[in-house]
């Protein structure tokens, strides 16, 4: 199933994982939730400097001019630490930028990543033409518009073009690849629930464009295998 470990170097050896792991869906709002949530303290902290600010220098509470204490002639000014505390402030955020730009860009390594290798993962070409998808399995049988998988299970598309350039996407599970004549684009997807899911060519590719859509169904693992079995005799 999914899981969401940090990790750290341990004994020299044994490096677990920093950075989200599971479906598309789960990585995608992971990172959405951490750039929300850095977000939403960021501006607070902003605003109640602010709004601290505002109140300490508020129309009559400076002091009076005889209450200054000024440096005599001669005498230097006592230090200030603006410049330290600009500094620090400076390098807290680029730690910060910077541990952030690094995970992203971790976990969106990870979902370019192509999982063929991944035990019990499913293998489907996906062949895109004017206007329309043939999804062909591992034993060679071949699906026109409908794609079944079972859920909690890896599924590795490799998604080809018979004709012009077409794009094999669905928002729900949060893929979408090109499909060009004579090239293999890889992606992969990994549904939590069962269901039936949108998916369609997101490339104009002539006048049938619009109508090019398939239908991406989840299965139970059991249901998957029954349908997997019987396939072949129509059902």
């Amino acid at each position: 199933m999914l899981d969401f470990s940090f990790s750290f170097l341990l004994a020299g050896s044994n490096i677990l994982q920093i950075f989200p792991t599971g479906s598309r869906n789960f990585i995608f709002d992971q990172i959405f939730f951490i750039f929300v949530l850095l977000g939403t303290i960021v501006g607070v902290i902003v605003i109640a400097y602010m709004l601290i600010q505002a109140y300490r220098y508020r129309e009559g509470s400076a002091p009076k001019k005889d209450d200054v204490d000024r440096p005599k002639l001669g005498e230097l000014p006592p230090p200030v630490d603006d410049g330290n505390k600009l500094l620090k402030s400076l390098l807290l955020s680029a730690v910060v930028v910077i541990a952030l730009v690094v995970w992203t860009y971790g976990s969106l390594l990870y979902v370019e990543a192509q999982p063929s290798q991944v035990d019990g993962a499913l293998t489907v070409e996906v062949e895109a033409y004017q206007f329309g998808f043939i999804f062909t399995y591992p034993d060679g049988y071949q699906s026109s518009g409908v794609l079944r998988a079972p859920v909690d299970r890896v599924t590795v598309l490799k998604i080809t073009s018979r004709d012009v350039l077409h794009n094999f996407g669905s928002p729900d599970l949060r893929i979408k690849a090109d499909a060009a004549p004579g090239q293999i684009s890889e992606t992969w997807f990994l549904a939590e629930s069962t269901g039936t899911y949108d998916s369609a060519c997101y490339e104009l590719c002539g006048a049938g464009h619009s109508y090019m859509k398939a239908d991406i169904i989840i299965l139970e693992n059991s249901e998957f295998e029954q349908w997997n079995k019987t396939k072949n005799n129509g059902n």
